[in-house]
């Protein structure tokens, strides 16, 4: 966003609500950009009539539906289209439609296809607008996505997603609707990235401080977690010196922390909990190798692209990441990284003793691989790539000049 408004957007942010976070990326003090809270009915319900809704019914949703009639031309003619979604999807959006009309808004953008996009779809067609939308992992591969749901959003957007990988993905599942959805890398700011020559970080052999192990994730399945310990115990075995650090929370902490003190690892894998971005880039300086053992998991929720791999690629930490999704594009085999078959616990121990143990290894991955990022992940670049996306002209009422854009956050 902050390089959104560098480019010369007007910018305003809607929240479905405040955020929970208790770490915020320093950056972020520097969007200007005001944020505006959508108001939210009591009622979370869908409305199985919602299809015959009239003026005469209007009183489901109270005052403000009808307030939004007067604001909005067609409007209940349009509120057909809103079959099937929950109450309070269709009490915001017509809330943010008179909003958009008021503000002279002229484009409306939503981060991941959920419930964020379900509000914009609606507000955009209330609100006689073009919208588009980035649709990144979980809501595009999770058991709970509905089909017919995320196929409604397609047909509706311009869709920007952040791999290949859900391109082909989207593609294979939504047939000639998904043609449109094009491809843009999450842009990095390189100048917060500074690159460290692995060789400036690793320890000397005769030193008592043991190479570092590190990985960046929320303590979820999907990170895989489970399989970099278990790597860490056959490293162990194998007489190879190592610790490994793992920032991060989650629902799984416990279950880890258990499966840690069951292989006796505590005084080589250590978990540390969550810590500010500044710190984690600390640690990526420090750090000779970083792990993304991330999986495919039960309920088929994965990740597209990681940020966090590309920041290790960039700041010249060598990186050993499994094959799934995405991935591959970015960590080719011997060249950008170490690539090895999700859960294949001994495959990740075996790429991480190896970049443990080969400094010249260490020093040729991590110099392609920040090559690789100041080629396709330049922050600049790919904001100018997503704005001449959503100014190219195109069947109406799909686009429109971008002059203003909101982005609509789930937060």
């Amino acid at each position: 966003m902050d390089f959104t408004q560098a480019a010369g957007v007007d910018l305003e942010i809607f929240a479905l609500r405040p955020p929970a976070d208790t770490h915020f990326q320093d950056k972020i003090a520097r969007v200007r950009a005001p944020v505006t809270y959508l108001r939210k009915p009591a009622q979370g319900r869908k409305n199985p009539a919602l299809m015959t809704l009239t003026p005469n019914s209007a009183t489901y949703f109270g005052s403000e539906l009808v307030e939004a009639a007067k604001v909005l031309p067609g409007f209940w003619q349009k509120l057909e289209r809103a079959a099937g979604e929950r109450s309070s999807v269709v009490y915001q959006a017509a809330w943010l439609a008179q909003e958009v009309r008021q503000r002279g808004i002229t484009h409306l953008h939503a981060h991941f296809g959920s419930v964020a996009t379900s509000v914009a779809r609606l507000a955009a067609q209330f609100a006689e607008v073009p919208y588009s939308f980035t649709a990144h992992a979980k809501n595009i591969f999770h058991d709970s996505v509905e089909p017919e749901d995320l196929h409604r959003k397609l047909r509706d957007a311009a869709v920007i997603t952040m791999s290949d990988y859900n391109v082909r993905h989207l593609q294979q599942q939504f047939g000639s609707d998904a043609d449109g959805v094009q491809r843009i890398y999450n842009g990095m700011d390189l100048t917060d990235l500074q690159w460290v020559a692995p060789v400036a970080r690793s320890p000397q052999p005769s030193s008592d401080v043991p190479p570092r192990i590190l990985s960046v994730c929320r303590l979820v399945e999907k990170k895989g977690v489970a399989d970099l310990i278990d790597a860490c115990a056959l490293l162990r075995q194998w007489g190879c010196r190592f610790v490994c650090q793992i920032v991060g929370t989650g629902p799984l902490e416990a279950d880890l922390r258990s499966h840690l003190q069951a292989l006796h690892l505590n005084n080589w894998v250590e978990i540390l909990g969550p810590r500010p971005q500044q710190e984690v880039f600390a640690l990526m300086h420090q750090a000779t190798v970083f792990a993304a053992p991330y999986v495919i998991g039960a309920d088929g929720n994965r990740d597209g692209l990681p940020t966090v791999l590309l920041e290790a690629m960039a700041l010249g930490t060598p990186c050993v990441a499994t094959d799934v999704t995405g991935i591959p594009e970015v960590i080719r085999p011997g060249e950008t990284g170490l690539l090895v078959n999700q859960r294949d616990a001994h495959g990740l121990a075996v790429a991480l003793q190896q970049v443990l143990m080969e400094p010249d290894l260490c020093g040729a991955i991590a110099r392609q691989a920040r090559t690789l990022i100041e080629t396709e992940f330049d922050i600049a670049r790919n904001v100018a790539q997503l704005r001449s996306h959503f100014s190219l002209p195109a069947t109406a009422p799909k686009k429109a000049l971008l002059q203003d854009t909101t982005v609509l956050q789930e937060v």
